[in-house]
């Protein structure tokens, strides 16, 4: 029984092993594994940069900026700069068109004060962004970046083209009439023809300038016998410049205070009312009708017709188109003091950020890419600035003196010293009611300088009042 078993166990056995052999096995499904994909790589980040509230929207200039642009463009890969160009004639309403349809453009420029503060309250402020990137001011002249920051609103811009104020001379003038030259340097005193020391003021100033009006006799403008009717020659002007630029020769200022109502700063007022004696008691300047003389007519206006001892004008007046063909000598001296303190007011070209940008940090990367000093010459010479950085400036006077003034020793000190003096507020800066407040104030100037014996404190205040309606209005 034992042995039957056994038997039959075996035959189980033998039985399954052949079954399973005879099975067919399920095979195992291979995973399919897809090829590893690169990423695909991300679209660069596009920056617009807008030309046309200043310099750079007339046709030559637009080559050579796309230069600039294609240069930056193939320095690296993550920054589309995109250049737009606009005629300036339509570019301050075509930019309030795109801010106001949150279409803004990231960087504009270059733009003046004037320019900026037309659109006040539309720029970011740079100064986090400088402090992030750790941004080296160092280049500046401290007080020209100040200058370009705004009480309450931050750092506007950073220094990149300027135009420094001074006095220009007539050194053929002085030489006719005995009188040494004006100071050489910023702090210096006058040193007049016996070497007594006279603080170099307005108050010195208007002395010389007397002695530098001629009248057809010969006499000067110090002389009793002086002939305000006949004269041939003049001794100052603040030339093409308004009221604001006038007022800031005393000292930096602004039409409207800080809660908003019309004001006449008073250093303002004394500098109009030392214009209009210059004008019509003191002679030694040109007012309303002497503006039109012939003998005053120049190819760079008064001081270029040779006939002018003295103007205060900025940087971009020293130029060949002004002074390259005049015949006679001249050289640059200090803006004066008034009251201890000197004020040269400054014209300035920047590139800000609108607050509406959409990438401000790829902005601010290009914007210290164009101001950077390997790039900031080549748009220097596109734009005809002076660079306002330090390390530029040397190169720059010897460059811009054989290009216009081959073979002359010009003070160029003068213009970097007088950086320091710039005026803050501008006086280009913001005010209600641009134009209408800009159209009051030039009537007011236009019939001051035709009008002899007038009340200007009457006609002060009344300009104030006139100037608070369209402050009022523009509520």
């Amino acid at each position: 029984m034992k042995k039957t078993l056994l038997v039959l166990l075996s035959l189980v056995i033998i039985s399954a092993m052949l079954l399973s052999a005879c099975t067919p096995k399920t095979a195992t499904p291979e995973v399919q594994v897809e090829p590893t994909q690169p990423p695909a790589p991300a679209e660069p980040v596009k920056v617009r940069w807008f030309v046309g509230l200043g310099a750079g929207s007339d046709e030559p200039t637009f080559a050579p900026q796309q230069a600039v642009v294609d240069q930056f463009n193939a320095s690296q890969d993550k920054i589309e700069l995109v250049l737009e160009i606009v005629d300036n004639d339509v570019a301050y309403d075509t930019l309030a068109t795109q801010i106001a349809a949150g279409n803004a453009p990231d960087i504009v420029g270059p733009v003046g004060i004037r320019g900026r503060d037309s659109f006040k309250g539309a720029w970011l402020d740079l100064q986090p962004y400088i402090d992030a990137a750790n941004y080296d001011l160092s280049d500046f002249d401290p007080a020209l970046v100040d200058f370009l920051a705004v009480q309450g609103e931050g750092q506007l811009g950073i220094p990149f083209a300027i135009y420094p104020s001074f006095i220009i001379y007539n050194k053929d003038l002085f030489d006719e009439a005995g009188l040494p030259y004006p100071p050489t340097a910023y702090g210096e005193p006058y040193v007049d023809a016996d070497g007594v020391e006279h603080e170099w003021n307005m108050d010195t100033l208007r002395e010389l300038a007397m002695m530098l009006t001629v009248d057809a006799n010969g006499n000067d403008a110090t002389n009793a016998d002086f002939d305000s009717a006949q004269i041939q020659q003049f001794g100052f002007m603040n030339q093409w410049t308004d009221p604001r630029g006038i007022g800031t020769f005393f000292g930096a200022g602004n039409l409207v205070d800080d809660a908003g109502k019309a004001q006449v700063p008073a250093n303002w007022q004394a500098a109009w009312k030392w214009t209009y004696d210059g004008w019509w008691t003191d002679w030694f300047i040109p007012n309303g009708p002497y503006g039109g003389a012939e003998f005053l007519q120049g190819p760079g206006g008064p001081f270029s017709s040779g006939n002018l001892g003295m103007v205060h004008l900025h940087m971009w007046y020293v130029a060949g188109w002004a002074l390259g063909g005049v015949d006679f000598d001249w050289n640059l001296a200090p803006t004066p003091s008034y009251n201890g303190v000197t004020t040269a007011k400054m014209h300035a070209d920047t590139f800000g950020i609108l607050q509406g940008s959409k990438n401000p940090d790829a902005a601010f990367e290009v914007l210290t890419y164009l101001l950077s000093p390997e790039v900031a010459p080549s748009l220097l010479n596109i734009y005809g600035g002076m660079p306002a950085r330090f390390s530029l400036q040397d190169n720059y006077f010897t460059t811009y003196s054989e290009t216009n003034f081959p073979g002359m020793e010009i003070n160029w000190d003068i213009v970097v010293e007088s950086m320091a003096y710039a005026d803050n507020p501008n006086h280009e800066s913001w005010m209600p009611s641009f134009q209408e407040t800009t159209d009051r104030y030039n009537e007011f100037w236009n019939y001051a300088a035709n009008t002899p014996d007038l009340d200007l404190d009457a006609e002060i205040a009344l300009l104030i009042a006139d100037m608070q309606k369209i402050f009022d209005a523009a509520k």
